[in-house]
């Protein structure tokens, strides 16, 4: 997968402050926080990795809480702002590649039409309780996939896999592992 970004450290810029939401930047040139993604880089990151439609995002403002982890808000408030949360997690940044919350997953996958791998029923009851699934048959982008099963007629997402040498590597967080009777 061609998701290995890094936002490049300003040391004329200013330092994260982990304990407050910020509002990402509009584009790279509004940077005012060293190693900050911008809306535009993060919006984009989704469209080359997952062929979303940059419109879905059109509502929402991203904000930064900590060192890379970015939440997505369906309004707007003040920027700088103290709260426990806003929104909900959409994706780390700040580590050599992005990675997608499940909760972004479970919300957005539905836009995606590009790197969603389909498992049967088996593989998704073993995915969602937190198992690693052997998948050869995967011949699209390594790194992190969406997962999903077929439900009603219908892809229903289950969270993010890790793709790497024939693996599909689950990780979804042993809080939400989820014990499932077999779907079919």
């Amino acid at each position: 997968m061609t998701d290995e970004r890094r936002v490049p450290e300003d040391e004329s810029l200013e330092d994260n402050i982990g304990q407050q939401f910020d509002r990402l930047p509009a584009t790279p040139d509004d940077r005012t926080v060293s190693g900050r993604a911008s809306r535009k880089e993060i919006v984009d990151w989704w469209v080359e990795q997952y062929d979303v439609n940059p419109k879905i995002f059109d509502p929402f403002t991203f904000w930064e809480k900590g060192a890379g982890k970015i939440w997505i808000f369906g309004d707007d408030t003040s920027s700088p702002i103290e709260v426990e949360g806003l929104g909900m997690t959409v994706m780390r940044t700040r580590q050599r590649h992005w990675k997608p919350t499940m909760s972004a997953v479970q919300r957005f996958a539905q836009h995606a039409n590009k790197n969603v791998i389909e498992l049967s029923g088996e593989e998704a009851v073993r995915f969602a309780q937190g198992e690693n699934i052997q998948y050869e048959a995967w011949d699209g982008d390594w790194g992190y996939l969406i997962v999903a099963h077929e439900l009603a007629g219908s892809l229903a997402p289950i969270g993010v896999g890790l793709y790497l040498y024939g693996e599909l590597r689950s990780t979804v967080p042993k809080g939400r592992r989820e014990s499932l009777d077999t779907l079919e």
